[in-house]
């Protein structure tokens, strides 16, 4: 399972966790998502997702996605 990891900038609550994990799970190959709110962390896994279906996905929930995913530590 592929694993990633993504700075998201603007986010400040429960709902904006919420409404990235909408949009972001939406993405096809997508199975889960985790959003550390405070860290302004988006961390994705899946099999064969799309990075910029993922960047798409966030700026659509409203916010930045700062440049480089990368691998999230296991």
């Amino acid at each position: 399972m592929a694993e990633k990891q993504y700075t998201v900038i603007g986010m400040s609550c429960g709902h904006c966790a919420a409404s990235v994990t909408e949009e972001v799970v939406a993405v096809p190959g997508v199975t889960e998502v985790d959003v550390d709110v405070r860290a302004g962390r988006v961390i994705v896994r899946g099999e064969r997702f799309g990075e910029d279906a993922v960047r798409s996905a966030i700026v659509e929930a409203g916010f930045d996605v700062a440049r480089g995913a990368r691998a999230a530590a296991a």
